[in-house]
């Protein structure tokens, strides 16, 4: 997918196609497990009906070339994990929240403010892949599924309407988040991070890229609406980061990889310009 030096992967001399996900990664039973014999088209539709009631309320950036560049980054990071024919789909949301979240089936959604917290492309590549996780994993199917079946698009609805500022977008996000988050545990997240970390490695890029983002995090007031949800809903960036130190020690070999700054700073110069323009 990508020419130059992302194209040629593992430049420490060995693929890191043979980066062994199951070796470094011990979790519990997944959902995947529980949920294997799901029909993957009844798993599309249930990621469309979802999407699009989250797309409804959290407009998409109108900025063709950062949406083309996450699809694409996105696109090679899920090529490296078991399900690389499903019809994977990235989206920016035009919100200033941090955060990213799926839905069943292939789709993966990131905010802007989430892109103007990251420096480079090898910190986009885990992020992406730890969604590209809970979609493999199905872990938001399992949620869904934990609430008796019920449909997903009417609790959506129920809980924006019960708002009355439907047009409040973050707002809406946070409810939609809740609705998607209430099935996923610690391990949940715990288990995604890990296979983000190798996933990107996988995919060639520097392996400490989700440590950094983590890192960075931590340094964000609790306080922070941008980040309050997330707070919410997910262990603590500390947290999050010792569950990382026992996956990315394995991935030093592959420290060598690159960060993409420049591009990545190329791609999304239009988001950062409009912030510091506000």
């Amino acid at each position: 997918m990508f020419g130059g030096r992302l194209g040629n992967q593992g430049e420490k001399g060995g693929n890191t196609q043979s980066i062994d996900l199951t070796s470094i990664i011990e979790s519990a039973k997944s959902a995947k497990d529980a949920f294997g014999d799901v029909d993957p088209k009844e798993e599309r539709a249930i990621g469309v009906e979802s999407s699009s009631v989250l797309l409804g309320a959290a407009p998409l950036l109108q900025d063709a070339k950062v949406q083309y560049y996450v699809n694409r980054v996105g696109y090679w990071v899920a090529q490296q994990t078991e399900r690389p024919d499903l019809e994977w789909r990235f989206a920016v949301l035009d919100v200033d929240d941090i955060n990213s979240f799926a839905a069943p089936g292939g789709f993966v959604f990131v905010t802007k403010g989430l892109l103007l917290q990251l420096d480079n492309e090898a910190e986009l590549a885990p992020v992406l892949a730890h969604e590209c996780a809970h979609v493999v994993q199905r872990h938001y199917l399992a949620a869904v599924k934990k609430n008796a079946r019920l449909d997903l698009s009417a609790n959506l609805v129920s809980a924006a309407v019960k708002t009355d500022h439907k047009d409040t977008l973050n707002k809406v996000l946070a409810g939609s988040r809740e609705l998607y988050a209430r099935g996923l545990d610690k391990d949940d997240e715990y288990e995604t991070d890990r296979m983000g970390a190798v996933l990107s490695a996988r995919a060639g890029y520097e392996p400490f890229g989700l440590h950094h983002v983590m890192q960075r995090l931590a340094t964000v007031n609790p306080d922070d609406g941008s980040l309050s949800f997330m707070f919410k809903t997910h262990p603590s960036p500390g947290q999050r980061l010792d569950e990382l130190e026992v996956t990315v020690d394995p991935l030093a070999d592959y420290a060598e990889g690159p960060f993409l700054r420049e591009r990545y700073q190329a791609e999304t110069s239009a988001i950062h310009r409009h912030w510091m323009d506000r």
